[in-house]
C-alpha cells in the first residue's frame, strides 16, 4: 500500500478506537498516523524513509523490507518502549493501532508481511491487490468515509 493509504488507515483505525474507548481523538489521530508510517522505516522510498534516510537504509540493510518492522516482535518492542517513555494511554495506543492498521493493509498486498519474524513465513490475505491499484483507491476511499464518520462523531456532530 502507498503511504497515503497507510495514513488514511491509521486515521480511520485511531478515530474508531477513540470513539469506542472514549480517548482523545486528536492525540489518537496524530500518533495513529505516526504508527501507520513507522513500519515502513525499512524502505528508503517510503514517506518515513525519505525523512530519515540514514536510519531507513540501516534498518533495510540489516532486516530487509517487510520483515522485522512488519512483525509482532517489532510491535511488542515498540509497545514496551512506549510504556517506558509515555504515561498517556492515547499516545501509546494510537501508535500501536496505527502500526496494526499498517500490518493489515500490507497483508492485503501480494507480497504480504513477515508477521512472525524471525520465522520466515509470509502472511497475506487469500485475496490480495497490488500497491497503487484501483482496488487500493477503493480501500483508501472507504477508509476516508470511515474517518469522516468517526471524525464527525468525535466532534459531536451526529448524522
Amino acid at each position: 500500500m502507498t503511504g497515503n493509504t497507510h495514513i488514511m488507515g491509521g486515521i480511520a483505525a485511531s478515530l474508531a478506537y477513540a470513539q469506542f474507548a472514549n480517548e482523545n481523538p486528536i492525540i489518537m489521530v496524530g500518533t495513529g498516523i505516526i504508527g501507520a508510517l513507522l513500519p515502513d522505516i525499512c524502505h528508503s522510498g517510503s514517506k518515513i524513509g525519505k525523512r530519515l534516510p540514514l536510519l531507513s537504509k540501516f534498518v533495510n540493510a540489516i532486516f530487509g523490507h517487510r520483515t522485522f518492522t512488519h512483525s509482532l516482535l517489532f510491535l511488542v518492542i515498540i509497545a514496551m518502549l512506549m510504556n517506558t517513555l509515555f504515561q498517556n494511554d492515547a499516545i501509546k495506543i494510537g501508535l500501536l493501532i496505527g502500526m496494526i492498521s499498517h500490518y493489515i493493509l500490507d497483508m492485503a498486498t501480494k507480497n504480504g508481511i513477515q508477521l512472525f519474524f524471525p520465522i520466515r513465513f509470509t502472511v497475506r490475505f487469500p485475496v490480495t491487490t497490488r500497491t497503487g491499484s484501483k482496488v487500493e483507491s477503493i480501500i483508501f476511499s472507504v477508509m476516508a468515509l470511515i474517518s469522516f464518520y468517526f471524525g464527525f462523531q468525535a466532534l459531536g456532530f451526529y448524522f
